[in-house]
């Protein structure tokens, strides 16, 4: 979409809002439709080719709007609606997300479409990452999909959900132990180049976390791992939970699954696999390798709003066993209970979560997926990746400067042969002239400059000026540290 029909599209949906809230009298106050209405209305994957946007308003009217209620917290909801403390809002901040119907979803009863769409969405995403079927939510299984606000907490849940289950595991069998003492002799485990996302949902979760060493790619392997287990069990701890990051931060590095996966399900550790930025590319059969051996995975999760078009926030998390999140988090004061909770028909969302509120998020991906279509985002990420292989060529061609670890996706580590002080007097310059913006990292005691393709609008000519304004740049540098 270009700007001219954004803005032409914007206005259509501001007249939709508008005339909705001056229609909004005649509205039903509460859906009177049935659990699991809407999956027969969606088809079962996402659509290879984009959808019109006429359709897709289309169907917001015709499949989204009977499964809201009277438009609960934070929008206008009709006088006769009186089911929520605070749930009023202004057609000013209606401003904002004009796009979005403003259907509430913090309960499934209240805002059925929101969480079915969310539950059908995150099947959609699953089957275009070829994820195994135990992470969906479709035909019973077990498993299923949430969106969470971010991988960071993606990660913070999947540890308290780890924590409460060999706490209870643990109890079953030995009743005189105590939370606090299997608390204090609990371990997770994480690569040295984790998030520090990953060390905080530690400290939140009031548990030890060790730093696995990575191998000569930053990897985490099986190796290193097992040396880690055999001597904290030796010393008494009780490892439960272990975090694999399928493109660090920092390089892009992979944490080998194939390998730590099996030990961590012989162990009977928890599994977590963080891909919040690598993830996206998985939807492109060349990449989805990289994800092989998430089958031996508790929780999987990565990021829509880092590399999908799905704008903030958006953090896609899949759990081979529902159960083990709604036992962890399962609270059900009366003023939240509903005719359905018992019934085995409906996905609440409240018990896979930290918070009680959330945002209807599954429309953004339904918009995105059906605006592209599948081979339109496999588009988007293959440019991306070839855009880095272009810069990647540029600094290979220049001796002055060395790549620093293997380009596989869309972010290139790159840095002056030479000192630490050096790479970091370029940084200064480049960031100060403020024609672009770089951010560094430590690979091991190197300081490295990172060259990250993210741009949706971004193209080779783009790239060819950032590498031209960097060797002048470099050049300045080379010749002050001369003199």
């Amino acid at each position: 979409m270009n700007a001219s029909e954004f803005r032409r599209r914007g206005k259509e949906m501001v007249d939709y809002v508008a005339n909705y809230m001056e229609g909004i009298e005649g509205r039903q106050v509460y859906p009177d439709v049935e659990p699991g209405y809407l999956r027969p209305l969606i088809p079962a994957a996402a659509p290879q080719e984009p959808d019109t946007f006429e359709d897709i308003i289309n169907d917001v009217e015709k499949i989204i709007m009977p499964g809201g209620c009277c438009l609960g917290r934070g929008s206008n909801q009709p006088i006769r609606c009186v089911q929520s403390l605070g749930a009023g809002g202004s057609l000013e901040k209606g401003l904002a997300p004009a796009c979005k119907p403003p259907v509430p979803p913090y309960l499934e009863a209240a805002s059925p479409a929101c969480t079915e769409l969310e539950t059908v969405m995150m099947d959609w995403l699953g089957k275009m990452l070829e994820l195994p079927k135990a992470f969906l939510n479709e035909k019973a299984g077990e498993g299923g999909g949430v969106i969470q606000g971010s991988a960071s907490e993606a990660t913070l849940v999947a540890l308290l959900a780890a924590r409460t289950k060999v706490i209870h595991r643990l109890q079953a069998a030995s009743p005189e132990l105590t939370q606090a003492a299997i608390m204090e002799k609990l371990v997770a485990y994480s690569s040295d180049q984790a998030h520090s996302s990953v060390e905080r949902a530690g400290l939140i979760g009031g548990v030890k976390l060790k730093a696995i060493p990575s191998d000569g790619n930053f990897a985490m392997r099986a190796s290193a791992l097992q040396e880690a287990l055999e001597r904290d069990k030796a010393a008494g701890l009780i490892p439960f939970f272990m975090v694999a990051t399928l493109g660090t931060t920092t390089c892009c590095s992979f944490d080998n699954l194939l390998e730590v996966g099996p030990i961590c399900n012989k162990e009977d550790i928890w599994l977590h696999v963080d891909a919040a930025y690598a993830g996206s590319a998985f939807i492109c059969p060349e990449f989805r390798h990289l994800l092989n051996g998430v089958e031996f995975a508790d929780s999987f999760n990565f990021n829509p709003h880092k590399w999908l078009l799905v704008n903030f926030d958006c953090s896609a998390m899949w759990v081979k066993k529902r159960t083990d999140l709604t036992g962890a988090f399962r609270l059900d004061p009366t003023y939240l209970k509903h005719s359905h909770q018992d019934s085995g028909l409906i996905t609440d969302y409240r018990h896979w979560q930290i918070p009680l509120g959330r945002r209807f998020r599954s429309l953004k991906m339904w918009f995105v997926f059906r605006m592209y279509g599948v081979k339109g985002l496999q588009a988007y990420i293959r440019k991306h990746v070839q855009l880095s292989h272009e810069f990647e060529s540029l600094v290979r061609q220049d001796p002055r400067f060395e790549i620093c670890v293997e380009v596989i996706l869309g972010l290139v580590c790159f840095r002056l042969k030479g000192s630490n002080k050096v790479n970091e007097a370029l940084l200064q310059r480049i960031n100060s002239a403020k024609k672009i913006h770089l951010v560094p990292c430590h690979l091991r005691d190197k300081f490295v400059l990172r060259f990250a393709i993210c741009s949706r609008t971004v193209e080779s000519a783009h790239v060819q000026r950032a590498w031209e304004h960097i060797k002048e740049l470099a050049a300045d540098v080379l010749r002050a540290e001369r003199e």
